[in-house]
C-alpha cells in the first residue's frame, strides 16, 4: 500500500490517523455490547473506514452527505457526540430519531448527515436534489452520497446518476465496493469488469481507487470535489475494499472464503496507514498508545453517562404530533374570509396554473420539475409560457425517472427549497412509489426533517385513455401516515388548495381531475388565498340522503340532484383525503341519517370503505340505514368508452341511491 501524503503536513496526517482511528474503536466496542445485549443490531464497517473517514474529512463541514450502513465514519467525523450516538443504537427516546429508528437510519440537519432508508438507491437522487439546491443558489459546493456495490443494481442508482449528468449538478458518488450483498458476491451481481466503467454510459468521469488507503481516498475526494465545483458536473468513485464481517453480525461470515480474510487483513486501512506514520517518524510507537489511549478512556466516559437508558412513558399524542412538521399559515387568507374579492371566472385549468404562478413569485427558489413541462407546457399545458417567465433553472424538463425526482425534490427541501413535481400521470406515480412512501412520508417522523414537496397528479377517467392513463389511485396514499392528500372539485378550491399545498412543509399529493380541466368553470378571487387542508366543504345541505364525495363524485351528485329535484340531499366535498374533517363528515351524517359514500375509485380498498367504517363506529346512533357505497368496478380501467362508461361509479349512482330510499 502506498500512502502519498501530497500537501498534507504532519499534524494532518495524524487527525487523518485520530479520525481513522476513532469509528474502529468505537465500533469494537459496540460488538462487545452487542454481544451483552446493550444494543441490538450491527452493521459493521470494520475495514472500509478510510472511504467514510477520507471522504468526510475531504468535504466542507456545511457540505450535505448521504451515507449508509456502513459508515460510522461519516458520522464520527462530522463529530457527532459519541453520547448522542450510543442513544441512538440503545434506541433511546432521546436519540436522533427519539427511540424510532435503528443504527445508522436517522440523520442530523445539523451536521448535514441525511438519514438513510432500508431500500439503499433512493439515497442517491437526494443528492442530486441538494447539488441543485447548491447550483442554484450559485453555492461553491458539492453533495456525496455513498452506495454499495450491490446498491448499483438498483434502478435509483441509474435514476440519479442520469439526472445528476443530464443536469449538470456537482454531486460525488461514492460505490463502496465490498465485494458482497448480503451473501451474493459481486460476480453474480454485475458483468462489467469494474463499477466505475458505467460513468462513460452516463456522461460523467469516475475513477477507481484503493478504498483502504486513506490518504488516496482524502485527495481524491478534495480533487474530485474541486472538479465538480469547477466544471459544474457528477463525478463517481468505485473505491475497492472488504467487508471484514457479516452483513451484520447476525448474519456470519460462511459464505466468504477464509483466504479472503487473510488476504484483505494484510490490507487493514488503519494498521498499514499506522505502519507508514511510524516509519516516516511522523509518530512513535509511544505516541499511537498514548492516541489510542486517550480515544479508549473518552469511549468509556461518553459511554458510562448513557449506559442506562433514559424511562419515559409514550404517548399517543406526541407520536401523532411528530408524524408531520409543525405547520401554521396564518400568513395566508382563508377562501371563506374573502371579502368582496375581484373575481373572474376561470377554468379548472387555468385555477391551477394561476396558483402555481404566483406561488413561484411568492417563493423566489421554488422549483417546479416534471416531463415535458418546460417549453412543451406540460402534457395538458398546465406550465405553458411558465418557462418564459420563470426561466428554464426554475422550470425544469426531466428525464424519465419519476423516482429520481422526487428523491431529488426531497434533496432540495433539505435545503430549504419548495418544489412541485408533475407526474405526468397520476398512474406513473407506480415508479416513483419507494420515494414516496419511504422517504417523503416518514423522513419527518425519523430524523425530524421536513419534506417540502408536492406532487401534481392528474387522474382519473371518462376520457377513453385506458388503464393506464386513467386510474384513480388516491387511496393508496391515504393508508400511508405522513402523507397530505387534497382532490379538489372547482376552480376555486383548486387554487386555495394549491396554494395551502405549497406553504405547507409537508409532502402533499395533490390529485387534479383530468377530465375537470378544460370541462369544469366557475369563479375564482384573484386574491392570493388558500383552502385549508382537511376541510371539507358542504355543498348543498338537504334533508333525505347525504351523499360524502370528492373530485368528480361532486359533479356527479349535483348532476342527479338536478335530475332529481325531488330529492333533498346533503352533498360534502371533502375536499382532503389526509387528513380528513371527520367533524363535518359527523355533522353531515346526523342531517339526514341515510349516507351514500360516492367516488371514482374502485370499490375494494377505496376511501369509502374507510369512511364507512368511521361512520359506523362513530356515529352509529345517527344512521337510519346501512352505509352505502356506490364506487367503480373492481377491474382495471377500460378503454372503450362503452366499457369505460359502465366501469365508472356513475352509472350505478341512482340504482345505489334507490336502494338506500328503500329503508
Amino acid at each position: 500500500m502506498q500512502f502519498q501524503p501530497g500537501h498534507l503536513d504532519n499534524q494532518q496526517l495524524i487527525h487523518l490517523y485520530r479520525s481513522l482511528l476513532l469509528p474502529r474503536m468505537i465500533e469494537e466496542k459496540m460488538l462487545i455490547l452487542l454481544r451483552q445485549g446493550k444494543i441490538s443490531k450491527w452493521f459493521s464497517g470494520i475495514g472500509q473506514e478510510a472511504i467514510s473517514v477520507g471522504a468526510t474529512l475531504a468535504m466542507d463541514q456545511d457540505e450535505w452527505i448521504m451515507p449508509l450502513h456502513r459508515n460510522l465514519g461519516v458520522f464520527t467525523s462530522r463529530n457527532m457526540p459519541l453520547t448522542e450516538l450510543f442513544k441512538q443504537w440503545q434506541g433511546d427516546i432521546t436519540g436522533y430519531s427519539k427511540a424510532r429508528e435503528r443504527s445508522f437510519h436517522f440523520g442530523s440537519k445539523a451536521h448535514y448527515v441525511c438519514g438513510m432508508i432500508s431500500h439503499l438507491g433512493p439515497q442517491l437522487a437526494i443528492a442530486d436534489g441538494v447539488a441543485l439546491a447548491y447550483q442554484q443558489r450559485g453555492q461553491q459546493k458539492v453533495s456525496l452520497a455513498f452506495t454499495g456495490d450491490g446498491g448499483t443494481s438498483e434502478g435509483d442508482f441509474h435514476e440519479a446518476l442520469n439526472v445528476a449528468a443530464v443536469w449538470g449538478l456537482p454531486v460525488i458518488f461514492i460505490i463502496e465496493n465490498n465485494g458482497y450483498g448480503l451473501s451474493t458476491p459481486t460476480n453474480e451481481q454485475y458483468k462489467c469488469e469494474h463499477l466505475v466503467d458505467r460513468a462513460k454510459g452516463y456522461g460523467m468521469e469516475g475513477v477507481r481507487i484503493d478504498g483502504n488507503n486513506i490518504l488516496e481516498v482524502y485527495n481524491t475526494i478534495k480533487g474530485v470535489r474541486k472538479y465538480c465545483i469547477e466544471n459544474q458536473k457528477p463525478y463517481l468513485i468505485e473505491c475497492d475494499t472488504f467487508r471484514m464481517r457479516g452483513h451484520e453480525e447476525a448474519s456470519g461470515v460462511k459464505y466468504v472464503p477464509k483466504n479472503l480474510f487473510d488476504l484483505w487483513g494484510e490490507r487493514d486501512p488503519i494498521k498499514n496507514y499506522e505502519e507508514y506514520l511510524i516509519e516516516k517518524s511522523i509518530i512513535t510507537k509511544e505516541e499511537v498508545m498514548a492516541i489510542r489511549a486517550s480515544i479508549k478512556e473518552a469511549i468509556d466516559a461518553d459511554l458510562h453517562q448513557v449506559m442506562e437508558t433514559t424511562p419515559f412513558s409514550p404517548t399517543v399524542a406526541q407520536e401523532i404530533n411528530d408524524v408531520f412538521a409543525p405547520y401554521t399559515s396564518d400568513d395566508i387568507p382563508t377562501l371563506d374570509s374573502l371579502q368582496a374579492p375581484a373575481i373572474q371566472h376561470k377554468r379548472f385549468i387555468e385555477s391551477i396554473s394561476d396558483a402555481l404562478r404566483a406561488a413561484m413569485q411568492r417563493y423566489p427558489e421554488m422549483i417546479i420539475m416534471g416531463q415535458d413541462i418546460a417549453e412543451y407546457g406540460g402534457a395538458f399545458k398546465m406550465t405553458e409560457g411558465f418557462v418564459n417567465e420563470f426561466g428554464k433553472q426554475r422550470i425544469r424538463n426531466t428525464p424519465i425517472c419519476e423516482s429520481a425526482i422526487v428523491g431529488a425534490a426531497l434533496g432540495l427541501s433539505l435545503e430549504g427549497i419548495k418544489s412541485v413535481m408533475e407526474m405526468q400521470f397520476a398512474d406513473f406515480v407506480t415508479v416513483g412509489f419507494n420515494q414516496i412512501v419511504n422517504n417523503l412520508a416518514k423522513v419527518h417522523y425519523r430524523w425530524g426533517q421536513n419534506a417540502d414537496v408536492v406532487i401534481r397528479m392528474p387522474t382519473g377517467g371518462g376520457v377513453g385513455a385506458g388503464p393506464f392513463h386513467s386510474q384513480s389511485n388516491e387511496a393508496w396514499f391515504t393508508h400511508v401516515p405522513g402523507l397530505k392528500v387534497v382532490y379538489p372539485s372547482n376552480p376555486a378550491d383548486a387554487k386555495g388548495l394549491m396554494i395551502a399545498a405549497l406553504a405547507d412543509p409537508n409532502p402533499v399529493l395533490y390529485f387534479e381531475h383530468k377530465a375537470m380541466y378544460r370541462s369544469v368553470e366557475g369563479d375564482v378571487p384573484d386574491a392570493y388565498y388558500q383552502v385549508p387542508i382537511g376541510k371539507a366543504n358542504f355543498v348543498s345541505k338537504g334533508t333525505e340522503v347525504t351523499i360524502i364525495t370528492y373530485g368528480m363524485g361532486v359533479h356527479w351528485a349535483k348532476k342527479y340532484q338536478t335530475e332529481n329535484t325531488e330529492l333533498s340531499l346533503t352533498l360534502l366535498d371533502l375536499r382532503s383525503l389526509a387528513p380528513l374533517d371527520y367533524e363535518a363528515i359527523a355533522e353531515a351524517v346526523a342531517t339526514t341519517g341515510k349516507v351514500l359514500i360516492l367516488h371514482e375509485d374502485n370499490l375494494t380498498g377505496g376511501i369509502g370503505g374507510e369512511l364507512s367504517a368511521w361512520i359506523a363506529e362513530h356515529c352509529f346512533t345517527q344512521l337510519d340505514a346501512p352505509i352505502m357505497r356506490c364506487a367503480s368496478l373492481d377491474t382495471p380501467i377500460p378503454f372503450n368508452i362503452i366499457l369505460e362508461k359502465q366501469y365508472l361509479a356513475n352509472s350505478r349512482l341512482h340504482e345505489t341511491m334507490q336502494k338506500l330510499l328503500a329503508f
